[in-house]
């Protein structure tokens, strides 16, 4: 399914930032142009409502000081006009002259408002009395008086439809407005706006297909992963993933892989080999009994000749038993469960007491046995080590030639003790030192069966000294003899 795709997860968790990252980029460029121009066009607006208020200011009347009013309308009606210097004022009180004054605006101002020169900007002046003395010839005429607010001179703004416009209330309640439609500006706003989605849309797209590109690229590995898995599963333990960049993550997690796969192999093929070999080994001996027994039931035969065929029979057994007691106890070592006990051991008095066992064997063939033992204290199975130098003392008796030498030594190094068995036998050809410790290995076939070795001694060799966490090597020369080191941790 979709949901459980790795690389739709990561597709849509992508395509999930982009979107925020790119709807909050696009939203501020707006706003921030959007504020930008309003800005501008307000800042036009409030230069020419100065200008207006400025002239609507002008000179006081009937010779009041400038910016106060020429009564308090909280104190009662105004005081009666009456005439002064000014054979030209008009007559009247003073507030009809406000109510229908000519407003004079200057040169300046009037280049503000020119149609030639400008964006058609527009004004609107209004009396004290809500009565409009002046307004420009394209001044919308739904234009109205903004709201009064007592006291209040300072420059506001207002929207209206798609016009922007700016006004002020003079000290005396005189209202001044200017504005111009702002239509175009939206209309470029609005372009502005849709660039932005078109922009962010490609790059959304160019960030989805670069995202779904490089999860590709990157889940290519474990795509390569699971396909050898699967073959491997089938049987073809063969299969080795095949990966270009072995220094990523995933290129290492292929090769710990490889390595893995590798190892089954091996151990599929050692366990087919094993197989083989313990059935190879096994039908020997039951070929024996088997034939033993048609022999001794054909005919009726002496109570001897029965005891014979009887003790033949024992013997074949005895030898089964030997052969799958071994079988059984490299079970147990390669699955971690032959129990080994910790106590601690004196390498030289257990190789003492292992010597003095097969001293006898050496003796029918006339072998010297040179012993060199130091101490060496370790902790470890007394029994289960006494069982590998018991087993290297009688592979090296077996191999020596007669009249031969056995030298054996024990000795304590820096952190580990160490255990030699050299003999003067025949020598290991090289091509059989890397197979000597595998089961049912032989490297005399012919020589290792007449003495009924069934090749797995050196293999439980191994597997006791492994279990204690040392390690066993083996050096040979042809014509001069073999040794065998066992290192084991103090």
């Amino acid at each position: 399914m979709v949901t459980k795709s790795i690389r739709w997860r990561l597709q849509l968790w992508q395509a999930f930032l982009l979107v925020c990252i790119l709807s909050g980029f696009g939203v501020t460029a707006y706003q921030l142009h959007r504020t930008n121009r309003l800005g501008q066009i307000d800042e036009e607006l409030r230069r020419r409502v100065a200008a207006l208020s400025a002239d609507v200011r002008g000179p006081p009347p009937f010779g009041q000081p400038r910016g106060r009013p020429p009564f308090e309308p909280d104190h009662g009606p105004p005081p009666p006009w009456t005439p002064g210097p000014d054979a030209r004022a008009p007559r009247g009180h003073p507030e009809d002259f406000l109510e229908s004054r000519e407003i004079r605006l200057s040169a300046r101002t009037l280049s503000l408002f020119d149609p030639t020169q400008t964006n058609d900007f527009y004004y609107t002046i209004w009396s004290r009395g809500d009565k409009l003395l002046r307004r420009s010839t394209n001044a919308p005429a739904e234009v109205l008086l903004p709201g009064r607010t007592s006291g209040d001179t300072t420059i506001h703004t207002r929207m209206r439809h798609t016009a922007r416009e700016a006004y002020q209330f003079t000290e005396i309640g005189e209202c001044v407005l200017t504005g111009r439609s702002i239509a175009f500006d939206l209309e470029a706003l609005r372009r502005f706006g849709w660039w932005l989605a078109a922009a962010g849309g490609a790059v959304l797209a160019l960030g989805l297909g670069g995202g779904w590109l490089l999860a590709s690229r990157a889940l290519r590995p474990v795509e390569a992963i699971s396909a050898a898995a699967s073959r491997i599963s089938v049987g073809s333990l063969s299969e080795r993933i095949s990966v270009a960049d072995t220094d990523s993550e995933l290129g290492r997690l292929a090769g710990v892989l490889n390595s893995t796969f590798a190892r089954l192999e091996a151990a599929f093929a050692q366990q087919k080999q094993f197989t083989a070999d313990a059935s190879h080994e096994l039908r020997t001996p039951i070929a024996v009994i088997i034939s033993e027994a048609q022999t001794t039931l054909a005919r009726e035969r002496s109570a001897t000749e029965y005891r014979e065929a009887v003790e033949a029979c024992l013997d074949t057994a005895q030898q089964m038993r030997r052969l799958t007691q071994s079988l059984l106890e490299l079970a147990r070592y390669d699955a971690g469960q032959e129990p080994i006990e910790r106590t601690p051991v004196d390498l030289a008095e257990l190789t003492r007491a292992c010597l003095e066992l097969i001293r006898p064997l050496a003796r029918e063939r006339g072998i010297q046995i040179h012993s060199d033992l130091a101490s060496a204290q370790i902790l470890g199975d007394a029994d289960r080590l006494g069982q590998v130098i018991t087993n290297l003392l009688i592979n090296a008796i077996q191999y020596s030639q007669d009249q031969g030498e056995v030298r054996l030594a024990t000795r304590a190094e820096a952190g580990i003790a160490v255990v030699t068995v050299a003999d003067t036998g025949p020598g290991i050809p090289a091509e059989d030192l890397p197979h000597i410790f595998e089961r049912f290995y032989r490297g005399d076939k012919s020589r290792a069966r007449a003495a009924g070795h069934s090749g797995l001694g050196l293999a439980i060799v191994k597997a006791i000294v492994e279990a204690h966490g040392g390690s066993i090597e083996v050096s040979s020369q042809l014509g001069v003899g073999t040794r065998f080191t066992v290192n084991l941790p103090r």
